[in-house]
């Protein structure tokens, strides 16, 4: 009989239980300003941005125009952001942060922060930078562009 490693064995195991783990508690987190992961990301794309074509949006999250167009929706409903005519083209629209949005990115921005500090708090310094840099070089080496949002 072949052997059969152990679930525990591989490294994406550990990984996916550590990042469930933080993404969960973040979850909840923004949850209680009234957004999810995904429209906090959304939001955060746009912070600090003049208001941009979704296609543009799109392809700086590295996301697909529908999933774009399916926040946009959830957050146009909800008032954190506004749809305007382009002053070039009025064929095309740009998406915005609205005044709400904008004030809510900062708060969110801190649950993020909070989250961090609470999840990785049991790691030394040097340990928490090695683990940036490991993550990191695997996203770059890996090609890894797209927005985690779930």
């Amino acid at each position: 009989m072949t052997p059969v490693s152990e679930s525990t064995d591989h490294t994406g195991f550990w990984m996916r239980m550590v990042s469930n783990a933080v993404s969960q508690s973040f979850a909840r987190k923004v949850e209680t300003e009234g957004v999810t992961v995904a429209e906090w990301a959304f939001m955060r794309a746009l912070y600090d941005m003049d208001p941009m074509p979704p296609s543009v949006l799109a392809n700086r999250m590295g996301m697909t125009k529908g999933a774009i167009s399916k926040l946009a929706d959830r957050l146009l409903a909800k008032g954190l952001i506004a749809r305007t005519e382009s002053a070039a083209d009025k064929r095309v629209h740009n998406l915005g942060l609205t005044r709400e949005g904008n004030a809510k990115v900062p708060v969110l921005a801190s649950l993020a922060d909070e989250n961090d500090a609470e999840f990785f708090s049991v790691l030394t310094k040097e340990e928490h930078e090695r683990l940036d840099l490991i993550l990191k070089a695997l996203a770059e080496r890996r090609g890894l562009k797209t927005t985690p949002v779930d």
